[in-house]
């Protein structure tokens, strides 16, 4: 049965026990040898106390079990409790494995918590005799036990190899065990730390790309004589998969952009700040052409994205001289357009395919409506329309619909955060799942 120690033995606790077991194995001249093994297991218990880096203390356990076992190698395979198998992330001579716990004479030492001591290992047929063909190294005898936490739950496994002088004795098993029964526990704290270490890590990469990815986003919205617009956007994550854009072009007009790429986090927040950076580099260049431009956005996005990434964009031009929205979307939409002189609402659906999907996919102009005063053309991403309430009821297209008659009279900015104070008041407890961007551009 395996002892089970704290990381820290009181002295005379643990040379009464080093002591009896030289004693119970009759192990000759162990007695005097013994005490000489106090010492090193007081400073291993020390060392693993103070080192909070893993793999320093994997060395560390390495190190220790070859000195104080007096072998020529050792291995320590850690327990991934998801995928039920144990990997070696630092090992004497052995080249990094991945094997299932129902594997192997370590698999055998974790399933059942128990120490195994092989004399002779060819003779063993759970021992795996490729590892040997593949480094050239002889395995002779194997000393296996499990690493196990506080809680008894398993960490790894430690495998010693070879005994200089001999076989493993019983007293090498106590031994063994005793610094088992120290690893375990540091292991266990190690990794904990470690994982809390990479949280931390990820959390200020996921802040920084926020700030990013925010600065993207227009600092105000433009100020048109005869026109309100409003833009506006919240990521499910803390980065989004979603943009929105305005900017000014030479000839006065006003290109605007809504994009939504696949997904949401970093990888589709990547993608989406290409696409706007390419419509804004190509509108500066290619004004009132917007077929050729979505052509030539379209290209990059299918040469640079993978094939299960793409992108849904809008990309208007305002020109408020004559009050005209010329437009065209790649695989977004719908967009809605409100009459003001007849209450009425007309929706419009994607006019080209997704971008991003293939070069040659055709992505022609779209098409051009005209802003009668009091007119509304909204433009929004898909997480509107499909955020769900706790029963799975989405949003829907009508309540977007009742809102936007129903905000006509009342600033633009104002109206856009009414329809997501409507929406997050419908999903109530329900989690935000995708991101919501919304563009309204209202005539005056």
């Amino acid at each position: 049965m395996m002892l089970t120690w704290p990381l820290a033995l009181g002295t005379r606790h643990l040379y009464h026990v080093i002591v009896t077991a030289a004693h119970e194995h009759n192990v000759p001249g162990r007695t005097q040898d013994s005490c000489d093994d106090l010492p090193r297991l007081l400073e291993v218990a020390r060392r693993l106390a103070a080192t909070s880096n893993l793999n320093e203390l994997l060395e560390l356990i390495l190190d220790q079990a070859r000195l104080l076992l007096d072998a020529e190698r050792a291995s320590i395979f850690l327990y991934d409790p998801a995928t039920r198998e144990l990997f070696a992330r630092l090992a004497t001579g052995v080249e990094s494995l991945r094997f299932s716990v129902d594997q192997g004479i370590a698999g055998a030492a974790a399933r059942d918590r128990r120490i195994i001591n092989v004399p002779d290992a060819y003779a063993d047929p759970r021992f795996n005799r490729e590892v040997d063909r593949k480094t050239g190294f002889t395995t002779r005898n194997i000393l296996s036990l499990p690493l196990v936490d506080y809680q008894g739950d398993l960490v790894g496994v430690l495998q010693v190899l070879n005994k200089r002088t001999g076989q493993f004795s019983p007293y090498d098993q106590s031994l063994a065990e005793m610094l088992g029964a120290q690893a375990g526990v540091a292991l266990q704290r190690a990794t904990l730390l470690e994982q809390v270490i990479e949280k931390e890590r990820l959390e200020r990469e996921l802040s920084i790309a926020r700030e990013i990815q925010q600065a993207l986003l227009p600092k105000s919205d433009p100020k048109i004589p005869g026109f309100e617009l409003a833009g506006w956007n919240k990521s499910a994550d803390q980065t989004g998969g979603d943009c929105y854009d305005f900017f000014a072009l030479r000839d006065g007009s006003l290109a605007i952009t809504v994009a939504d790429a696949t997904g949401h986090g970093i990888g589709p927040a990547l993608v989406v700040a290409e696409a706007r950076a390419l419509f804004r580099a190509a509108a500066h260049c290619i004004i009132c052409d917007i077929a050729r431009l979505m052509d030539l956005v379209n290209g990059i996005l299918s040469a640079d994205l993978p094939d299960d990434r793409f992108v849904t964009a809008f990309f208007g031009i305002l020109s408020p001289s004559d009050a005209r929205i010329q437009w065209s979307s790649g695989g977004h939409g719908p967009m809605l357009l409100y009459r003001a002189k007849d209450d009425s609402i007309q929706s419009f659906n994607a006019t080209a395919p997704p971008m991003g999907i293939a070069p040659e996919l055709p992505m022609p102009a779209g098409a051009t409506v005209e802003l009668a005063p009091g007119d509304q053309f909204l433009v929004l991403t898909d997480g509107f329309f499909e955020f769900a309430d706790s029963h799975g009821e989405q949003f829907g297209m009508d309540r977007v619909e009742q809102w936007l008659r129903a905000s006509r009279s009342i600033p633009a900015h104002l109206a856009i955060q009414q329809l997501q104070e409507q929406v997050f008041a419908f999903a109530g407890s329900a989690p935000q799942k995708d991101d919501l961007t919304a563009v309204l551009i209202r005539r005056c």
